[in-house]
């Protein structure tokens, strides 16, 4: 029988948010003072900002190993700040085995020794805060190590103090031989359950065998993990990624999932050769938006500051996204909105109607939140998985501009503004991603989007200056890497600049209204943006690699004039007299003010 989950925890929901250490301005002096300075001065900071996701075992190498580290995080600041970065994300860099590169954590409360040390941390926080960036740790809350104190202790018996602080069961017996509780799988193929010898019971990870999930029915647990947001807020962290924060909770019944179906009505086979199961049951079930109100409750604690809160929510729904935001926007400041950067079923094509209708859903049908989109990150493909004909740079440059024209709060990955691509690993002894050496060759893993950063043409890119780095730099950085770019006007880093500069500095880019224009246009996908005082500025971009020729009439949006000033184009096209015809080259985008 399962131990015993302790469903009183949404009882003891006051006790849960009493903070272990109140963050008040006397207390804070634990920590320097410039640690507790805000990171921005405005608490709607993060609405419109432009949050750069670093891979940090990639990013920069400040002492030779192979492997990117805090401090050459610090040294690259400079560079983040011409960029105009508002906010860093850094993936997990606790104490880990590294089994998922961090994703295991061993230690919540403390730096793995190959990214540096506490107050390397900290530095680089009291930097970044100089530079006005905000530092944003990935938060992994639902499971840990294998080789994390809280689980040996929990499965060294069945009566500790610990032995409920994870989904423990007992196997089912069918013709006297034990089995898994139910079909539930793992991310990363394979049974979701795993023996436990010592326990004599299974316990569930979602993800790597090593990765046992938390028991978040047990209020011990939400109190130890509320008290490890309060820790790294008070080291100054500007907000929380909140990793697989939809897989907190499954089916108390441990009912079986319903197989996914394929044309001949046969469950689908995935490439670890499992029957692809769906997660109705255990992904995104109700408690998790309790969970989310509470890490809220502790967030707002903080004096002085605003801590966001950031959702990886692979979701089913518009309706789904609209409910992480909370009733009275006490959840999620931004859950992934990952409808428009990451279509249904894997196919990546960059089709005019679905891009108008997502983006259209996150402007109106999100209760006025504010959207996050994404295109790209260290678990998918990078950018370039939307490219099919020679125009690569011009459609990173059309994806670009989606992501920082819109009216929202733009994510981007490092490398995605020099035009860094995936390089996937060829032979399978070079593989360093576990989910890569299972699957080979139909998954070849998430190394090809977590190659070093490319700085200049030098050795190891000027990552590093070991004789070995821990993935291999790809051969495009002879001429793809920031130095060759920073000189180029007409690159994808000058393209990446300009635009975050007009996302911040016009009026109706940074935070005007969003109106999809030309709905019935095939080729093109155009917008209007109208700030508060009228101003009106028009995107178009061309999904084709035809040269296409647009015109606008914005009498039912209120703006009567249709002279237009170019604000930011691509190559290969005039620039127009008015909105009665805008050329656009291959996959070209125009940018223009309306006057």
């Amino acid at each position: 029988m399962k131990a015993a989950r302790l469903t009183s925890a949404f009882l003891a929901l006051a006790a849960l948010l009493v903070p272990a250490a109140t963050l008040s301005a006397q207390q804070s002096q634990a920590s320097s003072d410039s640690l507790n300075q805000p990171a921005h001065q405005n608490r709607d900071w993060w609405k419109n900002a432009v949050i750069y996701e670093i891979y940090p075992r990639s990013f920069q190498d400040s002492n030779g190993d192979g492997i990117g580290d805090l401090n050459g995080i610090t040294s690259r600041l400079d560079y983040l700040q011409k960029l105009g970065i508002d906010a860093i994300w850094l993936t997990p860099i606790y104490p880990s085995p590294q089994v998922d590169f961090g994703y295991d954590i061993s230690d919540y409360d403390a730096i793995d020794p190959q990214y540096g040390t506490l107050a390397d941390f900290d530095h680089l926080v009291e930097e970044a805060h100089k530079r006005h960036i905000g530092i944003i740790m990935d938060l992994v809350l639902n499971h840990t190590s294998d080789q994390h104190p809280w689980f040996k202790e929990s499965e060294s018996s069945r009566d500790n103090s610990k032995a409920d602080w994870y989904m423990w069961h007992d196997p089912k017996m069918v013709d006297g031989q034990r089995e898994p509780p139910n079909n539930w799988e793992s991310v990363f193929g394979g049974s979701a359950w795993q023996w436990d010898p010592a326990r004599q019971q299974y316990y569930y990870h979602r993800f790597y065998i090593q990765q046992p999930d938390l028991n978040w029915n047990n209020p011990a647990v939400r109190k130890a993990m509320y008290d490890v947001e309060r820790f790294w807020i008070q080291h100054g962290v500007a907000g929380f990624r909140l990793d697989a924060i939809t897989s907190l909770f499954e089916d108390p019944q441990d009912r079986d999932e319903d197989y996914v179906l394929g044309p001949d009505g046969k469950p689908l086979i995935n490439a670890y050769g499992d029957k692809v199961v769906k997660t109705n049951l255990t992904d995104n079930l109700p408690e998790v938006n309790d969970v989310l109100r509470e890490l809220r409750q502790v967030a707002n604690q903080t004096e002085g500051r605003k801590v966001i809160l950031i959702g990886e929510t692979y979701l089913r729904s518009v309706d789904d996204l609209r409910k992480m935001y909370g009733t009275n926007n006490d959840e999620l400041d931004l859950p992934m909105d990952m409808e428009v950067g990451f279509p249904p079923n894997g196919v990546d094509v960059l089709n005019v109607d679905r891009f108008r209708q997502r983006i259209n859903e996150a402007e109106t049908e999100i209760d006025g939140n504010m959207p996050l989109f994404v295109f790209d990150n260290h678990d998918n493909k990078r950018w370039d998985r939307w490219v099919t004909n020679d125009h690569k740079e011009d459609v990173g440059r059309v994806l670009a501009t989606i992501l920082f024209a819109s009216r929202d709060t733009a994510m981007m990955y490092y490398g995605d503004e020099i035009g860094m691509v995936t390089t996937p690993p060829r032979r399978k002894q070079d593989v360093k991603d576990p989910i890569g050496i299972r699957g080979w060759p139909k998954e070849k893993g998430r190394d090809g989007e977590r190659t070093p950063m490319q700085w200049d043409a030098g050795v190891d890119a000027g990552f590093s200056a070991a004789a070995k780095t821990w993935l291999p730099i790809p051969p495009s950085y002879k001429t793809v890497n920031v130095a060759a770019e920073e000189s180029e006007q007409r690159s994808m880093l000058d393209w990446y600049e300009k635009m975050i500069a007009l996302k911040k500095a016009d009026p109706a880019l940074h935070d005007g209204d969003e109106i999809m224009l030309n709905p019935t246009d095939q080729h093109v996908l155009s917008w209007l943006r109208k700030s508060r005082d009228g101003e009106a500025v028009i995107v178009a971009c061309n999904f084709t690699a035809e040269p296409q020729t647009v015109s606008f009439n914005l009498t039912a949006q209120g703006v009567s004039t249709f002279h237009v000033k170019t604000l930011l184009k691509t190559p290969g096209a005039p620039d127009p007299l008015s909105i009665d015809m805008i050329q656009l080259g291959p996959y070209g985008v125009y940018i223009g003010k309306v006057e």
